[in-house]
């Protein structure tokens, strides 16, 4: 009620609703690509259900899965490539981003076409190898570019560094920590099939943070279950490795929609906001729960998302309370009310999250992964 309050004011800047915003080339693309995406989700939804005591569904599923890889890399290169000419993305950010998006779509036709541990092995280090070339790049471009812009300290503000640099310690050994800790009985280690997963889950959600409902003025949107992917992969995977999947996609959001004045407002908005969502898989190994895979998620999403929720605030309050003089507000208020756009993101994302659950098939396909490699 308070965003809604604050978006009322007049001198608030209004969001953008995307999916029915057609006044350029690319917001129209945008528009058909939200509902094209809703459509196929809707599509697939039903066919799972007629099929639910077919010997066909199996196929069916493992087609639908490949099939959504194959969008979101389409999906996920059509903006990328379009940005880059719309925008002007640097060339040292551009092109390994191209080819990693390349990789997954290359590494996904290989394990369709031949399903053995040679091709897993060899997916796994062809995604890892663009993984790990497109965070260099990304790092390199940070460190040349970033710089404090005279208006974000002034008279009525400033960028409190201290503080910044403190929470944003404090969040990476919680989070962090967190992972590991939770992560102590996961079964399988880092090897080539969970590395592979996760660069496919990372460019899913990547292509699904295009797909937006509304895109707020100073940065951060409410998308079509943009998060789920990299939800799921902590469920199947566990929780360290769901970490290190949500911190390279924070990474890549840094360069979709950019609003970085401090290197620990970066840290706190992007890399470690976004690895705190690989914590939602916390409760897939928990026992009382094991009967109730739509409350582990359930439960595992909400606690990940409010520490995202705190990294945001944090970095509202102490790197732009300039906004928030500007709008005569303090500056918590003004964090806590811009920021709420998490809950609406995440309750998107729960929803699909708790349908996909209640299907016995799924849950029995999603906690296969976290067995070792020869059971």
């Amino acid at each position: 009620m308070l965003l809604n309050a604050l978006l009322a004011d007049p001198v608030w800047d209004s969001p953008t609703w995307y999916p029915t915003l057609f006044d350029s080339p690319i917001n129209i693309a945008r528009g058909v690509a939200f509902w094209l995406t809703l459509a196929l989700a809707i599509g697939f939804a039903a066919g799972a259900l007629l099929l639910k005591d077919s010997p066909r569904r199996k196929f069916f599923l493992k087609c639908g899965l490949f099939a959504a890889i194959a969008y979101a890399c389409a999906l996920g290169l059509m903006f990328l490539i379009w940005t880059f000419l719309d925008d002007g993305i640097e060339i040292l950010l551009f092109i390994p981003l191209l080819v990693l998006i390349l990789a997954v779509a290359a590494c996904t036709v290989l394990v369709g076409v031949k399903r053995n541990k040679l091709t897993a092995t060899l997916s796994g280090c062809i995604a890892g190898a663009a993984l790990v070339a497109a965070l260099v790049c990304l790092g390199v471009y940070y460190a040349q570019n970033i710089s404090d812009d005279g208006y974000f300290n002034s008279e009525t503000s400033s960028v409190n560094q201290i503080v910044l640099y403190v929470s944003a310690a404090l969040l990476i050994v919680l989070i962090v920590g967190g992972g590991f800790l939770l992560g102590r009985k996961d079964k399988r280690d880092f090897d080539a099939k969970s590395i592979a997963y996760a660069a496919i889950c990372i460019a899913m959600s990547f292509a699904l943070s295009y797909v937006r409902f509304v895109k707020l003025p100073q940065g951060g949107s409410v998308t079509l279950a943009s998060l789920l992917p990299l939800m799921i992969y902590s469920y199947m995977f566990g929780t360290k490795k769901g970490v290190f999947a949500g911190l390279v996609y924070g990474i890549l959001q840094a360069v979709q929609d950019p609003w970085i004045i401090h290197p620990a407002q970066f840290l706190l908005d992007y890399p470690i906001a976004f690895s705190a969502i690989g914590l939602a898989g916390m409760f897939a190994q928990t026992k009382a729960l094991e009967k109730l895979p739509q409350l582990q998620f359930t439960l595992g999403a909400i606690i990940a998302s409010a520490l995202r929720f705190v990294c945001h605030v944090l970095s509202g309050v102490f790197a732009f309370s300039a906004y928030a003089a500007d709008k005569g507000m303090q500056p918590w208020i003004y964090s806590l009310a811009y920021n709420s756009f998490v809950f609406a993101d995440i309750a998107i994302a729960i929803a699909v999250g708790v349908f996909l659950f209640c299907s016995g098939s799924f849950v029995k396909q999603v906690r296969k992964f976290n067995l070792k490699p020869e059971e």
